[in-house]
């Protein structure tokens, strides 16, 4: 298991060093990745998944892209919504997959047939241009190694006007409610990994990445540079957890909204 105290406060901020380490974290949670999720969030995580694939707007003649999509869960629930052909699963650990694949998508009310899986790292994904008419990302953001550039690989394989729709953890505005949040995530992820992990240190990576990602404003004028227009926060469970969208340019200029 990485250790935090040892290499994740330098890896976060060295983009190869990153991508190397969070291939090793997640290989080395994934037997236990959805328990921990349920662990962390109290279930919780389940409704705001559904609810970002509500907020996506998923046609049934839609082709989805589930990016950095862990064992699937968006990547099920997308193709309950589609015509079972059109869903990509693609994340940069391989045992991820590999847990996805055998999942089958148990608990979930989403089919199984439909979902094709790929390794893939965002920042050179190996899909055509203006392929996709929706990108789902769950919890993904914060471990791309090379932010700008993901975004931008993730504007090019969708079509103008498609959405770009990702679920993460959230920085509420107010100092009191932020301190708290960062409280909480200490905790419970150092007791989290020690009951599933023995590792009090296994998922202390969440927080720390979380000190990292951009607040929104920044966020937003990286989605606008990589493509993207109507750049939308919409935050859950008092700012804790947001949902990010954002739609293709179609031309250079592109429209901002707080």
């Amino acid at each position: 298991m990485p250790r935090l105290n040892r290499r994740v406060s330098g890896a976060i901020d060295n983009p190869k060093q990153k991508r190397a380490y969070v291939r090793e974290l997640f290989t080395a949670v994934a037997g236990r990745y959805d328990l921990t999720n349920d662990v962390l969030s109290l279930g919780l995580h389940r409704r705001w998944k559904s609810k970002l694939v509500r907020t996506a707007g998923i046609r049934a003649d839609h082709r989805v892209l589930d990016l950095a999509a862990g064992t699937g869960d968006l990547a099920f629930r997308a193709a309950a919504l589609t015509n079972g052909t059109a869903v990509v699963a693609a994340d940069l650990t391989p045992t991820m997959l590999a847990l996805g694949q055998r999942r089958g998508g148990a608990g979930l009310t989403a089919p199984k047939s439909g979902v094709v899986w790929a390794g893939a790292d965002a920042a050179v994904l190996p899909f055509r241009d203006g392929y996709f008419d929706r990108v789902l990302i769950g919890y993904g953001l914060r471990n791309f190694a090379d932010l700008p550039g993901s975004l931008a690989e993730i504007a090019r394989c969708l079509r103008p006007g498609g959405r770009l729709a990702a679920l993460d953890f959230g920085l509420p505005r107010s100092r009191f409610l932020r301190a708290a949040c960062f409280a909480h995530l200490e905790l419970t992820t150092r007791i989290a990994g020690w009951l599933l992990h023995r590792d009090a240190e296994s998922y202390v990576y969440i927080p720390e990445s979380l000190r990292r990602f951009p607040e929104w404003g920044p966020l937003q004028e990286m989605l606008v540079e990589a493509g993207f227009k109507t750049c939308q926060k919409r935050q859950l469970a008092l700012g804790g957890m947001s949902i990010f969208t954002a739609v293709r340019a179609a031309a250079p200029t592109a429209e901002v909204r707080s």
